[in-house]
């Protein structure tokens, strides 16, 4: 159990936490969920104990592990030893182990230390820990020929697959995850999925991932009004329960603003005559019935909608012979498909795959190793970029930004653009040089919306967004009357796809026509074929 006892937390001159008290029980797995900002990695770190509180204390148990986030801190050690390491007793008594067997001579001493070590190997499960973190890592989407080399060889998404299956080894008694499905492609979370449902201690889990979370959560601490308020069930659940939580406030709170209504009025009529000690027993009544405070919860989701204007013809692209190559290596070869209008096309693949080059190929922003790609009549594309923050150009306001994008468009009609996607009217004159990542993502789909195209290209477009924008980004592409093409790893926004392309290994890229469903029950039917 890992218990939270009157914790506060400021940063930057604004609140957190105030005085949160809660516990996280084993076998209970808890998603931590709230917007951007709302402080949810710092409320994770203070359970680590890798940040202090302002007042209160966290008490956890002894073999608590957790996501580590430095990637580099590991590098000169081997991946396989990377991942045993997470089992701190088991790692100390194998390093002790070796330091006394390097002895040219063991004393009647060592001789007791080597013997006390090996009771400790053999409880931690120490002769198959290789097996067991080598079967982690093959889970998280290592290859096998990866396992005993050294982490510096190894790319950064692939070194924090390395450390989630750290995490995850030797059986923790509490485990704390932030993001953990960043990098991972789908198998690789539907994975993680399953090890994490059959997990019997307490889990706490920081996760942008809806269906991730709904599928995985057993109930949601949620950080909102300065405190952690915890419901039972997955993601889903929470959201409801707190919007009738809200609503049955208002609605007493409404029932009793008529009623102080109508007491005032006998007060007013009749507090100067006979009736003195009535109008006193109605305004003591008026005194009770003070409607509750409503706070105003710091969940705010973005309105978007994209117009796709004047529409492109019915053929939108064709594509003859395709290819694409980095050095040697081999991103996608002789594709021959076409697209038309109104069709959702989620791209999906593990990080490395070629996804990005795709998508930028198919922008124009890369000459392909061969073949063509023919758009068809009066398509207009925009693009959302994985690295779009270099598209925001510096020394700017963020209207200023979005109006240069579109001059003639009325300076008002920018600013309702700016509120509908959370920037209220002071934020319209942040320096765009000083924007979130979450806030360069939301000015971006800014741009999307008042150019009005009728074919988006987006890579990666829910890098940096909090649930509810993800959300709204969800239903903006489900009832988007263009053509998309879309990157993603959110299994809940690429369930919107009608057409999937996939990367099923290096090199090879399928197109596939169905939703995502449909093609996780193929690729799985294929695969099982495979192996038998």
């Amino acid at each position: 159990m890992i218990t939270v006892s009157e914790v506060s937390k400021g940063f930057a001159g604004r609140m957190l936490f105030d005085n949160v008290t809660c516990s996280f029980n084993p076998g209970i797995r808890y998603g931590l969920t709230g917007p951007n900002g709302a402080g949810k990695s710092t409320f994770m770190k203070i359970l680590i104990g890798a940040e202090e509180t302002d007042y209160g204390h966290v008490s956890r148990p002894k073999r608590t592990a957790w996501l580590r986030q430095d990637h580099y801190a590991f590098d000169q050690h081997k991946v396989l030893d990377v991942v045993i390491m997470g089992n701190v007793r088991l790692w100390d008594a194998i390093q002790k182990k070796e330091e006394i067997y390097i002895r040219a001579e063991f004393t009647d001493a060592d001789n007791e230390a080597l013997g006390d070590l090996e009771c400790v190997v053999a409880e931690e499960d120490g002769y198959v820990a290789e097996a067991e973190a080598a079967k982690l890592l093959i889970g998280v989407g290592l290859p096998m020929d990866l396992h005993g080399g050294l982490m510096s060889e190894l790319q950064g998404d692939r070194k924090l697959r390395v450390l989630l299956a750290q995490a995850l080894f030797g059986g923790p008694d509490a485990l704390l995850l932030d993001e953990p499905t960043n990098h991972l492609d789908m198998d690789a979370i539907r994975w993680l999925q399953e090890f994490l449902n059959d997990y019997s201690g307490t889990l706490v889990v920081i996760s942008h991932d809806r269906r991730f979370l709904n599928d995985v959560c057993t109930m949601i601490a949620d950080i909102d009004f300065e405190t952690i308020i915890q419901y039972p069930g997955n993601y889903d659940d929470m959201v409801r329960q707190k919007s009738q939580l809200r609503g049955k406030v208002e609605k007493e709170n409404s029932a009793k603003d008529k009623k102080i209504e109508q007491l005032r009025e006998f007060i007013s009529k009749f507090g100067a005559g006979t009736r003195a000690s009535q109008t006193r027993s109605r305004e003591k009544q008026i005194e009770r019935l003070r409607p509750d405070e409503v706070k105003r919860s710091n969940i705010a989701r973005p309105f978007i909608r994209f117009d796709s204007g004047e529409p492109s013809g019915k053929d939108v692209v064709d594509i003859r012979g395709l290819s694409a190559a980095y050095d040697d290596h081999k991103i996608f070869t002789n594709l021959h498909t076409r697209f038309v209008r109104g069709e959702k096309i989620a791209i999906l693949g593990p990080s490395g795959m070629g996804k990005t080059t795709f998508c930028r190929a198919l922008v124009g922003e890369l000459t392909p190793s061969a073949g063509e790609i023919r758009w068809g009549h009066n398509v207009r594309i925009g693009y959302f970029s994985e690295d779009h923050r270099e598209s925001i150009a510096p020394g700017k306001t963020v209207f200023t930004w979005l109006h240069d994008q579109r001059p003639t468009m009325n300076q008002q009609d920018v600013r309702a653009i700016l509120g509908r996607m959370l920037f209220s009217g002071e934020d319209g004159a942040k320096p765009t040089a000083t924007l979130s990542g979450g806030e360069a993502a939301r000015l971006m789909m800014c741009k999307l919306i008042i150019m009005q195209y009728n074919v988006l290209v987006l890579d990666e477009p829910t890098n940096h967004l909090d649930l509810e924008s993800i959300s709204a980004l969800r239903e903006a592409i489900e009832s988007y009357e263009g053509t998309v093409f879309f990157v993603t790893h959110d299994r809940d926004l690429a369930s919107v796809g009608n057409r999937i392309l996939a990367y099923p290994e290096p090199g090879k890229l399928l197109d596939y026509t169905g939703t995502l469903e449909e093609y996780l029950a193929w690729y799985d039917l294929q695969h099982a074929k495979a192996v038998s």
